[in-house]
């Protein structure tokens, strides 16, 4: 976080197949070394493969998804006298689509299946159903900011 100006936020274009902003940021997160077309093909591939799993579109089943992911609140260390106090602070929108986009993207690859494709398409499904990784990482931050808020009136 720069402390002489604001950053400036770049503008995504839309994905070429099925024109969604949403679709492009994910694809950038799970770009490896510039390789856009290897990234469109493994999201493409999941997103395929929901459709036969589960027999619904699955671009709708990707933002259920990502809503489902979305952290409401989360801790950030303030130092105050002496002592570090966590403190639960909410989440703005932006923050919470990278959170959740990045937890799912973590938890994919952490997952044993043959390809990243179906790795994807088996996480997106489990994140659309509320139970999986992403959803357990969610719950947990939502506790941590539970369990310390006595600490909220140190927030600023």
């Amino acid at each position: 976080m720069s402390r002489r100006k604001k950053a400036t936020i770049r503008e995504i274009l839309p994905d070429p197949k099925y024109g969604d902003l949403l679709i492009s940021k994910f694809v950038n997160n799970l770009l490896k070394r510039g390789k856009r077309v290897t990234a469109e093909g493994i999201l493409y591939g999941a997103l395929d493969l929901i459709e036969e799993r589960t027999k619904q579109n699955g671009v709708e089943v990707f933002h259920k998804a990502l809503d489902n992911a979305k952290p409401a609140l989360e801790v950030k260390s303030r130092r105050v006298g002496g002592s570090t106090y966590q403190v639960p602070v909410e989440v703005r929108g932006s923050r919470q689509q990278a959170l959740a986009i990045r937890w799912i993207i973590k938890f994919a690859k952490a997952r044993p299946d043959k390809t990243m494709a179906e790795s994807l398409a088996a996480e997106l499904i489990a994140a659309a159903n509320e139970e999986g990784s992403t959803i357990k990482k969610r719950d947990d931050t939502l506790k941590m900011a539970e369990a310390n808020r006595a600490f909220a009136h140190f927030r600023w």
